[in-house]
């Protein structure tokens, strides 16, 4: 139990780096999928640049903290082996594997892009990129509360910010429709 404070860090650290990979990744994405709709040279020049830094971000940070942040999230289940008989966990762990389903569809994605597959429209992605943030959210007030009661409460907030993702995506894409350079 000594160590368990430096596991604890480390594992929240690992899980910042991870979300704030799986933030960023859909952005790119949907630049890449918008620069594949521009004239060449400008084209060419700004999907190699994506892909640049799609790959840099995937592979040499969002990836290893997807791992590290589970390694360290094991190690502490091994330290507290109780925190597997508490409802809240076993919800908490539901949207951890709902976040690796992301993660692996990001990933597929991600491939696509980088063979020059594009099956997205850039409005589609702008509203995938508000998956991470969901259970980001469910899994965030789940573990603060940790009330049964309470998690109607964080489910039907939830749905509310679901809606409000939903309106403000319309809201920009209309804003855009009138001016392309917002």
């Amino acid at each position: 139990m000594e160590y368990y404070n430096y596991i604890k860090a480390l594992h929240l650290i690992f899980v910042i780096t991870w979300f704030a990979g799986l933030f960023y990744i859909p952005r790119l994405f949907i630049y890449h999928i918008e620069a594949a709709q521009k004239e060449e040279p400008e084209k060419s020049i700004l999907i190699n640049q994506f892909k640049l830094m799609t790959k840099r971000l995937w592979l040499i940070i969002t990836w290893p903290s997807a791992i590290l942040a589970t390694l360290f999230a094991v190690i502490l289940l091994i330290m507290m082996p109780s925190w597997l008989q508490q409802g809240w966990m076993n919800v908490k762990l539901f949207f951890v594997l709902l976040l690796f389903a992301y993660h692996i569809k990001s990933h597929f994605i991600y491939k696509e892009l980088q063979n020059d597959i594009v099956k997205w429209s850039s409005h589609q992605m702008r509203i995938w990129n508000e998956g991470s943030t969901l259970i980001l959210f469910s899994v965030i007030f789940l573990v603060i509360v940790r009330n049964a009661i309470n998690w109607i409460y964080g489910v039907l907030g939830i749905f509310l910010l679901a809606i409000l993702l939903m309106l403000g995506i319309r809201l920009y894409k209309r804003i855009r429709s009138k001016n392309p350079n917002a």
